[in-house]
């Protein structure tokens, strides 16, 4: 009698009858995924704040990288397209609260619908950061990179950052760009930049009305160093490089930590929104050839519902630490 007992409570407990804190063996898993990658992302960012105060005093201003807006080239609106980002994944959100509630209360038209928004709200999201990855990349002023690895923007007189093509010298000449097949020690070059050195320093020479502007943050004005016309000259003379725009060897923002930060964590978390995308457009497919119905039950909505949560909330801190702070 007692093993008859024994046995029907293992096979309650290990058969999965048992649903710890009213949590099923589905939701738990979830859950047990969450708070992994939730410590995951916790060092990256720690890692990123560490950098980022190591290098504090040439660490990029998020309001002169990220300045880009769709359809409005050559305006100037700091951090504005990244708000909306946030605001719509945030809001896809919303919509995924709404499609578990419906499924709670067993409506499978209202769960397709908002399961639809949610995704489309999703792939804006993602598309919005692969834009604004190409802004970054590609970048619009240019910078000189000195022999000692220092990063030389150019300004007029007031201030305004002025691009290289704006004033670079035209001067005829022939450039090779080095290949593993005739570089120095088989080293590959990047791709050769628009305008050179020389014709940089020459331009700069003729435009009186150019400043060079280092990376180096005033700690009292928040600003970036701005020199002399005479000690814009002495820094040119060290000139090694043209930079436009970032990658993981050269920024032209600022601190090279900074890309490669900003790649691997970005692109970890936009990772992140395409899988979730994935994953509502199944269970999506599913809502809409009645498979949750004739379960009794939107808990695979639900489940999928966490991990977006999720999702929205490590962006909340990764829009933090890259944009606000």
């Amino acid at each position: 009698m007692a093993t008859t007992v024994t046995s029907s409570t293992e096979g309650k407990t290990w058969g999965g009858g048992n649903e710890p804190m009213n949590a099923s063996y589905g939701k738990l898993m979830m859950w047990f995924f969450i708070v992994s990658d939730a410590l995951t992302f916790s060092g990256f960012l720690a890692a990123y704040g560490f950098s980022r105060f190591k290098f504090i005093e040439t660490w990029p201003l998020a309001d002169e990288v990220f300045t880009h807006f769709p359809f409005m080239h050559g305006v100037s609106a700091p951090m504005y397209y990244v708000a909306l980002m946030t605001f719509i994944l945030i809001f896809s959100s919303v919509t995924m609260v709404l499609a578990v509630d419906a499924g709670h209360q067993m409506k499978k038209t209202k769960v397709a619908v908002y399961m639809l928004l949610t995704i489309v709200g999703g792939l804006i999201f993602v598309g919005s950061q692969a834009w604004e990855w190409k802004n970054f990349i590609k970048g619009e002023y240019g910078a000189i990179e000195s022999k000692g690895g220092s990063i030389l923007q150019f300004v007029d007189t007031h201030g305004k950052r002025v691009a290289l093509h704006e004033f670079a010298a035209d001067i005829p000449q022939e450039r090779v760009q080095h290949t593993r097949s005739n570089g120095i020690w088989f080293t590959e070059e990047p791709a050769l930049p628009s305008v050179s050195v020389a014709e940089v320093v020459e331009g700069f020479k003729s435009h009186p009305d150019l400043l060079v502007r280092t990376e180096v943050i005033n700690p009292e004005t928040k600003q970036k160093v701005v020199l002399s016309r005479e000690e814009s000259l002495k820094r040119l003379e060290g000139a090694k490089t043209v930079v436009e725009g970032a990658n993981l060897h050269q920024n032209e923002y600022g601190s090279k930590l900074f890309a490669d930060f900003f790649f691997f964590i970005t692109g970890f978390h936009g990772f992140h929104v395409f899988s979730g995308v994935i994953f509502n457009i199944i269970i999506f497919f599913n809502v809409i050839l009645g498979t949750y119905e004739r379960r009794g039950s939107y808990e695979m909505v639900e489940k999928v519902g966490l991990y977006w949560h999720f999702v929205d909330l490590v962006w909340v801190f990764v829009f933090t630490f890259f944009y606000l702070v």
